[in-house]
Order: C-alpha cells, then sequence, then structure tokens
C-alpha cells in the first residue's frame, strides 16, 4: 500500500501555520481542527505551496517548558529547523514511511508531489492502514 491510497481516504484540508505566528496561534489552530501538527509555510521564501518544517504538540510544550508563559508569544520559526524538512511522496510504500518517522522519531511526514504539498501522513494513518489490511485479509480467510 502506498501513502497516496491513505490520502486518498482523507480529507484533502491540509492544516498549515505561517512562520511569523505565534506559537499561541498555532496551538488554537490545531485545537479548532482538532489535529496534533500543521506544516509550517514560509510565504515570503516559497511563495507557493511548499512546505519548510512541522509544527506539533511537542513543540508547543517545549515552548512553555522552557518559556513558562511568554512560549505562547514565540514565533513558531523559533522553534522548528527548517534546515532539511523530511517528506515522502504518495508513491512511497506505508513501510518505507513508518521506517523513516521510526529512525528520525517523529510522527507526522508532509506528503509533496512536484514540489507541491498535497496532504500528512501521520503514524496514526499508517497504523489504521495496516489495521484495516489485516482485517481485510482476516475475512478472507474466514469466508
Amino acid at each position: 500500500m502506498q501513502v497516496g491510497d491513505v490520502l486518498r481516504k482523507k480529507t484533502a484540508r491540509v492544516a498549515t501555520v505561517r512562520m511569523n505566528e505565534t506559537v499561541a496561534v498555532a496551538a488554537q489552530l490545531m485545537r479548532a481542527s482538532n489535529i496534533s501538527a500543521l506544516v509550517v509555510k514560509d510565504v515570503v521564501r516559497t511563495e507557493g505551496n511548499t512546505p519548510v518544517g512541522m509544527f506539533t504538540e511537542r513543540d508547543v510544550v517545549r515552548a512553555i517548558a522552557q518559556h513558562g508563559a511568554a512560549g505562547a508569544g514565540l514565533k513558531v520559526s523559533q522553534l522548528i529547523s527548517v534546515q532539511q524538512l523530511i517528506s515522502c511522496q504518495p508513491t512511497d510504500t506505508l513501510e518505507q514511511v513508518r521506517h523513516v518517522m521510526n529512525r528520525e522519531h517523529i510522527r507526522h511526514l508532509p506528503v509533496i508531489d512536484n514540489y507541491s504539498l498535497i496532504g500528512v501522513i501521520s503514524m496514526r494513518d499508517i497504523s489504521a492502514a495496516f489495521d484495516d489490511e489485516a482485517n481485510a485479509i482476516e475475512k478472507v480467510f474466514a469466508a
């Protein structure tokens, strides 16, 4: 199974935040969308649909733990690394992506196709896809 197969079953909307937004704004966006990660975009540099990083609940916790209440006022850009964005393509297999996530200790990957952001895949998405596949196989053998 490929990443694109999983994305086709998900909502097309990808939640994003700009680098110059605050931690508080990012946290509110995550809460409003009931998600745990946002794709970070630098609209000044990329001028398009290219992500430069991921901002997660862990980043919110780190900001507050290190800076107290003032952490909420930090810019997203102060907490992410834009050196090298780890991403995947819709043609990558779920096994390949799971391996990358485990190796890099991350739970969300932006999916890039032709230099354009088309979605985000999470460890939860991968786990659910493997569960669905196992259930389908189980039904075949039970019949």
